[in-house]
């Protein structure tokens, strides 16, 4: 698997019968030519040892958060730092729910906390810990953070029980890593670009016309972005949001300066537009601030149509062009219109009139319409803009690749 070779891979071993498998699990890695270092946590010294560990990964292990020596490197920081990605293995249901509540008592936890990296989870547990509520509303929290889960499986555990809580087999836990950093590597080579937030057209110095967004939908998909490898882009209206540094962003405040940075930024492979653009832009600004009276007449004129300009560009057309459709009414129907008059590849629309979704909350539902007929549209259901950006995500890789 030469996906592996030389990828800075991080375990962290928890306190739980299945630590047993995760020795087996970096002796694989360690077999397919990955580099290797580990968090073992103080519980999963009860199941295996740090010298163990050592002569299978070739690689340090870290025990203890308040280690002098250790701690003038910042361990921390720098192993998150240091990491392509993080395996959590086996993921104990204790684990998961101090993970979910932001717990940062130990060295494990820490570097988690601290880390922008892809964060996988191999969940080992008894099946009625796994079954339990509070463990699956731990979960979906974990997931809308953008962890993503290898297992568990359906079997037979050490007390004696069957049922689903089985960790996943080290050559399984394999497979996904690979896979994974496969679709990275291809994604590296693939430009990607996202517009997000509103647009403020300007009346006079102190006033202006704007539409209603948070930027959040958008922020979430270039982070998803980001994270599967790709040369992301954001450029942004004017928001509060933060971004990782990696991450290109363009600060932008009106429709024409978003034009003039989508325009520089072709050609590129893929142009997701979430941003809110103002239809309309002011005829004249005024200088100085218009003082108070009683009538004021406002003469508009349309702004350009970015998606429309980029979707029919005859020699910088991206691959795949999305759009958004923020309605209020008639939702697939001005979908499919939008669809077509801007001959963009897919359209994704959502009721912003609905209250516990779209514009300010976390909290999206959207319907995906596609130009090609051979593909059905889709219903991604009420969850986090983050896992809503995911499983747009996913399509998009699966659309390239």
């Amino acid at each position: 698997m030469k996906n592996l070779t030389n990828k800075k891979i991080l375990f962290i071993i928890c306190g739980g019968v299945s630590a047993y498998k995760s020795l087996e699990t970096i002796r694989l890695f360690k077999k397919n030519n990955a580099e290797i270092k580990t968090i073992l946590t103080k519980s999963a010294k009860e199941f295996v040892t740090p010298l163990s560990i050592v002569s299978l990964s070739q690689g340090k292990v870290y025990d203890d958060f308040f280690n002098v020596q250790n701690e003038t490197e910042m361990d921390h920081i720098a192993l998150s730092r240091w990491a392509d990605v993080i395996i959590v293995a086996p993921a104990t249901a204790n684990t998961i729910s101090k993970l979910s509540h932001g717990s940062s008592e130990d060295l494990a936890s820490t570097v988690i906390l601290a880390s922008n990296k892809q964060i996988f989870l191999v969940p080992a547990m008894n099946v009625r810990m796994w079954e339990h509520q509070s463990t699956k509303n731990n979960l979906e929290t974990l997931k809308g953070y953008g962890y993503k889960l290898i297992g568990p499986v359906i079997g037979s555990m050490a007390c004696g029980e069957f049922g689903e809580g089985k960790m996943s087999e080290p050559l399984e836990i394999l497979n996904e890593i690979n896979n994974f950093l496969s679709n990275r590597l291809i994604n590296k080579k693939i430009k990607a670009l996202v517009t997000a937030g509103p647009t403020n057209e300007y009346i006079d110095p102190v006033r202006f016309i704007t539409n209603k967004s948070s930027g959040k939908q958008g922020y979430e998909i270039a982070k998803s972005l980001f994270k599967r490898g790709f040369d992301t882009t954001l450029i942004s209206g004017p928001t509060n949001l933060s971004i990782d540094k990696n991450i290109n962003l363009i600060k932008v405040e009106t429709a024409e300066e978003m034009f003039k940075a989508t325009q520089k930024n072709l050609p590129t492979d893929i142009a997701i537009f979430s941003a809110a653009v103002a239809d309309f832009k002011i005829n004249r600004k005024n200088q100085n601030k218009i003082k108070k009276q009683e009538n004021l007449t406002i003469n508009l004129e349309k702004n350009i149509d970015i998606l429309n300009y980029v979707s029919n560009h005859n020699s910088m057309r991206p691959k795949l062009v999305v759009g958004f459709a923020a309605e209020t009414n008639d939702l697939n129907k001005n979908a499919i219109s939008k669809l077509t008059n801007k001959n963009c590849d897919w359209i994704i629309a959502n009721n912003v009139s609905k209250k516990n979704s779209g514009f300010e909350s976390n909290y999206n539902e959207v319907i995906i319409h596609y130009k090609d007929s051979k593909l059905k549209k889709e219903k991604l259901s009420l969850k986090k803009k983050s896992e809503i950006s995911e499983e747009i995500v996913d399509r998009i890789v699966s659309q390239i690749n």
